[in-house]
């Protein structure tokens, strides 16, 4: 069953030139692209998508860096996606990501990890409508 996941290639990444090689990867690794977006977050954006971390010790850290430059936002589908997504981006920690992901080549540190990805389908879901509207999702099919 194909579903969808939401990925953000953040402003680390970005800032380093990885935003096409990074997208290379996500067609090599068989996702199909719903739709893209280049933006860059306001703090009120990055404290409402990361609105779950809240209470987390991170989380001021977080939105700051996630609204200090362009990010792009994708909406990516493929059997599995979230999961797919996931394999593909390697660990949070790029130390512990595994060789050949996203993370463990163009991660910079724990905090710039490069791209974020869901964790869940539903949180793809909500995700994916923080950022796209229905009509903004093109499918090839």
């Amino acid at each position: 069953m194909t579903n969808k996941t939401f990925a953000i290639i953040k402003p680390d990444a970005v800032n380093n030139r990885y935003t096409g090689k990074i997208y290379d990867r996500i067609l090599q690794t068989g996702f199909t692209i719903l739709s893209a977006k280049l933006l860059k977050m306001t703090l009120a954006q990055a404290e409402g998508f990361y609105a779950v971390h809240r209470e987390r010790p991170f989380y001021g850290e977080l939105t700051t860096f996630m609204s200090s430059g362009a990010c792009m936002v994708l909406a990516l589908e493929k059997e599995n996606a979230v999961a797919a997504w996931r394999e593909t981006i390697g660990a949070t920690n790029p130390e512990e990501a595994a060789e050949g992901t996203i993370r463990k080549d163009f991660a910079t540190s724990l905090g710039e990890n490069a791209v974020h990805g869901s964790d869940s389908d539903e949180n793809a879901e909500k995700e994916i409508a923080f950022f796209f509207t229905e009509s903004e999702l093109i499918s090839n099919k």
